[in-house]
């Protein structure tokens, strides 16, 4: 039964992003526009799978949107830029395509090619101007990790720690890419939950592991890293009845209570 729940909730994590072409030179110069970048995977897209079939404007309850909403520069709100792409892993965000894209799904902002380039290219253009840069990255390298694992949860155990360090040495390129781009904004990576109820005793120390790595990246290249474990997986897993839709409708992805958190806790370590 563990397998089958570790197999379960970490196919359903999806992760997204999604891009933008340069806005124009003339709203450059008579804007003065601020932007917030959001990168990553499903989570950065805001995706739920109840809502699969309609149009990206339908997924405006993730914690990027509420961002944007709420963090100002100089009494402005920024523009919200989402890269997010549902399915990208941290190789395919630096090799491209979006897997979502290239399924024929509508992204938030379109990009062509690798993610980070298309980031890097956006933050060139608007070199100064971009404020906050959030980025999810973790969930569809361990549905990737599980699959090769074929459901045997001895291989998934001795295989972690391998999978883990890849998760975290190609998030490291990835963030310090960003950071060389962007030296002066506010970079935050949103960090893993374990979606795996009732068996926290075989996951918990698996994605504890994870976020340690991943943090680790963060702060190679000045970023700001958030550990959403605590909330999400709080009351022994109960939590997650809220903050997801597991229990609602098998989908490990946040609810809009869950995005709003991640929103939140975001919020909060920037202040």
């Amino acid at each position: 039964m563990a397998r089958s729940r570790w197999l379960i909730a970490l196919v359903a994590v999806l992760i997204s992003v999604a891009t933008v072409t340069p806005a124009s030179a003339s709203a450059e110069s008579s804007g003065g526009q601020r932007y917030h970048l959001a990168l990553g995977d499903s989570l950065a897209y805001g995706f739920q799978r109840f809502k699969v079939g309609q149009p990206p404007s339908a997924f405006r309850t993730g914690y990027a949107d509420l961002l944007a909403a709420r963090i100002e520069h100089g009494g402005r709100l920024p523009e919200l830029v989402n890269y997010g792409c549902p399915g990208e892993t941290t190789e395919s965000f630096v090799t491209g395509p979006c897997p979502w894209n290239a399924a024929g799904f509508p992204l938030h902002n379109a990009f062509t090619g690798p993610q980070v380039d298309a980031a890097a290219q956006f933050l060139r253009a608007h070199r100064g101007r971009v404020d906050l840069i959030t980025i999810s990255l973790w969930g569809n390298d361990a549905n990737a990790f599980v699959a090769s694992c074929n459901g045997n949860v001895q291989c998934i155990i001795e295989g972690a720690p391998a999978a883990i360090a890849r998760v975290a040495g190609n998030l490291r390129t990835s963030l310090q890419t960003l950071r060389a781009t962007a030296p002066d904004a506010d970079l935050v990576v949103i960090g893993a939950y374990d979606a795996n109820l009732g068996a926290f005793a075989l996951t918990g120390p698996i994605f504890q592991a994870l976020n340690q790595s991943m943090a680790a990246a963060a702060t190679s290249a000045r970023a700001t890293y958030v550990n959403p474990m605590p909330t999400f997986d709080a009351n022994n897993g109960t939590a997650l009845c809220t903050y997801t839709l597991l229990c609602r409708d098998a989908d490990a992805h946040p609810s809009d209570a869950g995005y709003a958190a991640l929103a939140d806790l975001t919020e909060a370590a920037l202040s």
